[in-house]
């Protein structure tokens, strides 16, 4: 079961990074046109939430079926934290990616309270781009490309 968690975490994480990306890329392109804010632009960014919410639901079943999740028992937080692999998989990527997550959902829910267009991409723009930077800067990229 944690290897088909394992595998379904990664591979959608390239769903979500993609779909994350495309959101800021339309937002960005139509900011900077001047365009108007239509029913796809929602769309788009519907679908990084929906996505990212997914990828955070899987993140927590494979957190909680880890054989590492054991190590809190055996060895102690003190232990954890002074082994890097353990910190970032135990400690790091959870808690900044779950913070990635609340800017999403934040930049969501602020710009379906804009009522101007440019405020709405604004919105968007500055708030996934803060959320991919921050699940970039812990995915552990090491096990993750190979």
């Amino acid at each position: 079961m944690y290897n088909t968690i394992k595998i379904l975490h990664s591979y959608w994480a390239y769903l979500v990074l993609l779909i994350l990306i495309l959101a800021i890329i339309n937002s960005i392109i139509k900011r900077m046109g001047n365009k108007e804010y239509e029913a796809k632009d929602f769309r788009i960014a519907l679908f990084a939430l929906i996505v990212s919410h997914i990828q955070l639901l899987i993140g927590f079943v494979l957190y909680f079926v880890s054989p590492r999740f054991s190590l809190f028992s055996e060895s102690g937080m003190g232990e954890i934290m002074k082994n890097s692999v353990d910190r970032l998989y135990l400690i790091e990527h959870p808690l900044v990616n779950i913070l990635a997550i609340v800017f999403i959902t934040a930049g969501y829910s602020k710009h379906k309270k804009k009522r101007i267009s440019l405020a709405k991409f604004n919105t968007i723009s500055i708030f996934y781009i803060i959320a991919l930077v921050l699940l970039l800067s812990r995915i552990p990229w090491d096990s993750w490309m190979a």
